[in-house]
């Protein structure tokens, strides 16, 4: 089976985002069940494919609003008005629809799509109608869009509603001509309106392809990594600086890594902004213990995966913990932001890792299984259109 994999961002093997780890899980799942994947889609500026071979890149994009200079953004917001598309998947449209088009010709006979989240699959829907396709939902988009207008300015809050509005009916839409959709947490396939086990399973991802081992020393008490640009990641940095960190020791040492909007700032003398890392690996396998501060957002938190796949301690808000089937016992849930705080301190005072080559086997286990089932579900479909 030759599928071709649909999506914004192609991938470049820095994996420097949650969005690239998720992907490069299911790309690696699919060959290992045997598919031939062709990736089309765009480069970040200057990061060439990392398997050229395999992959049609449709031109350069950088996709960052916060980077953006103002006029950008403005044109972004004139484009995405004018044109009827959501601001995310207007972003995209750098080419025609002739040229994606003729890019997927490019990449021979194909038995079916896998469209990669709504971005990509909003800005060129038209295109990928004459095969039978899978709809991978990473996030309940128009929930996260709903979420961010909550915690926005006036001006944000108009153009998130409008995008929740837009990203609502693409989602249905999406999920209704899909043979099958994958999800990334469970609770998202009953949001999308596709919990039934014939339309949808979930994908349990993981961060690696081997589980790491070996000793490591710890340098401070917590870390945390993460896009902080992102608004969803925003808000959880925002609970935890100010909710759990001034219930923390003078002395609790934190590092937080990351692009960081502008404005985060904290009173307390522990913690520490470092930026960009170069190995986020090594950055988190250098804490006590790992706070997972999700408290918006849909899907799967990778960071909260990556945690239990190193075997580190955690304390974790619930929303951490979504797409997840198995919690290790060194991992604390608690969205009380006092005994998040008391849960921290006491993890660092005595750090106890645990073996996490297991949880890493079961994911990929549990992860090999879900996309036999979509796949079994596309050829099934293709079968009847050539019987």
């Amino acid at each position: 089976m030759h599928l071709l994999f649909a999506t914004s961002i192609v991938p470049d093997g820095a994996l420097a985002s949650g969005y690239e780890i998720a992907n490069a899980a299911i790309i690696d799942a699919l060959r290992r069940a045997g598919v031939r994947v062709t990736v089309v889609g765009f480069n970040w500026p200057g990061k060439p494919a990392a398997d050229p071979d395999n992959t049609i890149v449709l031109g350069a994009v950088d996709v960052r609003t916060e980077s953006a200079a103002p006029l950008q953004k403005l044109a972004w917001v004139a484009k995405a008005m004018l044109s009827g598309l959501t601001f995310a998947s207007v972003k995209l449209r750098i080419v025609s629809d002739a040229e994606v088009r003729a890019a997927i010709g490019r990449a021979g006979p194909v038995d079916g799509y896998v469209l990669n989240s709504v971005q990509f699959a909003g800005a060129f829907e038209t295109l990928f109608g004459d095969r039978p396709s899978i709809f991978v939902a990473h996030n309940v988009e128009h929930r996260s869009a709903e979420e961010n207008a909550a915690a926005a300015s006036l001006l944000q809050r108009l153009l998130f509603r409008r995008e929740a509005r837009l990203l609502k009916v693409m989602e249905e839409r999406l999920c209704r001509q899909a043979r099958f959709v994958f999800t990334l947490a469970e609770e998202d396939r009953a949001a999308l309106g596709v919990a039934s086990t014939d339309r949808s399973a979930v994908l349990p991802l993981v961060t690696r392809s081997q589980a790491p081992a070996g000793r490591r020393r710890i340098d401070f008490d917590a870390a945390l990594i993460g896009t902080w640009t992102w608004q969803p990641n925003r808000i959880g940095l925002d609970w935890f600086l100010q909710k759990v960190v001034p219930h923390l020791k003078p002395g609790f040492r934190i590092r937080i890594a990351g692009g960081m909007p502008a404005g985060i700032t904290s009173a307390h003398p522990g913690v520490e902004f470092v930026g960009r890392v170069p190995d986020a690996q090594a950055f988190v396998r250098a804490a006590a213990v790992i706070p997972l501060i999700s408290t918006a957002g849909s899907g799967v938190q990778l960071k909260t995966i990556e945690t239990f796949e190193l075997g580190l301690p955690s304390v974790a808000t619930s929303r951490s913990l979504r797409g997840i089937g198995h919690r290790p016992d060194n991992c604390v849930v608690t969205d009380d932001p006092i005994a998040f705080a008391a849960a921290l301190e006491a993890a660092a005072a005595n750090a106890r890792d645990v073996d996490g080559s297991a949880f890493h086997r079961r994911q990929v286990k549990a992860l090999d299984a879900a996309i036999k089932l979509g796949l079994d579900k596309l050829g099934s479909v293709r079968q009847e259109a050539f019987a």
